[in-house]
């Protein structure tokens, strides 16, 4: 316990009653760590007619890659612009490159391993990061990523465990390959990241909740949870414009995101608990452009109900086929 704020929370060193990123970074490698968004030229399945077109219903033109700077340049230009951009504000931090936009593991091993090789071999990155698919992984690939000189994070989207809202925002898989997915990682021992969206059209709160007692049952090394962002020249907002659904407010959110952090064990890596929707294309809900005051929410909400994460969690086994 922390005895100076009170914190009864064992991951922390300041009054987050969660385990931050940050807080893992610092422990693990000693130092500010940063994630560098880089884009390198992927598709996905659910886009180029593999599996359906369109992408997911949420998701933006650039793959989720709206920040990254160079986006069309080559993979180094790119890593020293978003690394410089980061040091502006950690001087000197360490980098992480992570491949952020679509599914970055969409590819025979072979054009994965030009790609990734030359991060590997860079003396000057901790980790590689790799954004992807649980139906874009398989066996060989996990293998060879595993047998790098670099510790690897595979970042898988689940974003709902509901499947019916799941394929109504066309993700194309389900959740049974994301557990298949994760449990081979772990096999290999790459470390994971799950990611949540909260506020999909049709996810009630209950809903929202069993989304996280799946990823507590599967146990990814991390989770990333966020609201949904209605962004313009999205399937979604589409939709939107032609029957409206109702959008989360911040004290909705705000509450979700506390009950769901009770249902996660404490060892859990929690990456972040909001999210950045580009200012320019956001429909709404208009809360969601000032995160600061959304991780200030939850962090008062804890301490309102002397909660943190993992008090209300219960192991739960997940039999895999």
């Amino acid at each position: 316990m922390n005895q100076i704020l009170n914190n009864p929370f064992p991951y922390s060193s300041d009054n987050k009653r969660y385990h931050t990123f940050s807080y893992y970074l610092k422990n693990h490698y000693g130092k500010k760590t940063a994630k560098i968004p880089l884009n390198a030229g992927f598709t996905c399945p659910n886009r180029d007619g593999t599996k359906s077109t369109g992408g997911c219903a949420f998701c933006s033109s650039m793959g989720s890659g709206d920040t990254i700077l160079h986006f069309r340049e080559d993979l180094a230009s790119q890593y020293e612009a978003n690394l410089n951009r980061a040091r502006q504000k950690w001087p000197d931090c360490l980098g992480m490159a992570y491949f952020q936009s679509y599914t970055n593991t969409y590819a025979p091993l072979e054009v994965l391993k030009q790609i990734y090789e030359p991060f590997y071999q860079r003396d000057d990155i901790a980790a590689v990061c790799i954004a992807t698919r649980a139906d874009c992984l398989d066996e060989e690939k996990i293998a060879w990523f595993a047998s790098q000189p670099k510790e690897t994070w595979m970042e898988i989207g689940l974003q709902t465990a509901n499947e019916n809202v799941a394929a109504a925002m066309n993700r194309a898989h389900t959740t049974k390959e994301v557990e298949n997915a994760l449990a081979l990682c772990a096999k290999y021992g790459i470390k994971t990241c799950l990611h949540l969206i909260n506020g999909l059209p049709g996810d009630s709160k209950e809903d929202m909740l069993e989304t996280a007692r799946f990823a507590a049952a599967v146990k990814p090394d991390a989770i990333k949870i966020h609201m949904l962002h209605l962004l313009t020249n999205t399937a979604l907002a589409k939709r939107y414009e032609l029957n409206p659904f109702p959008l989360l407010s911040l004290e909705e959110y705000v509450s979700i995101v506390c009950d769901q952090l009770e249902l996660l064990p404490a060892e859990m890596v929690i990456e972040r608990v909001t999210g950045d929707g580009i200012a320019q294309d956001l429909i709404g809900p208009e809360w969601t452009k000032y995160k600061t005051v959304v991780a200030n929410e939850i962090d008062k909400e804890l301490l309102k109900r002397n909660s943190w994460q993992s008090k209300k969690y219960v192991p739960i086994q997940i039999p895999l086929d």
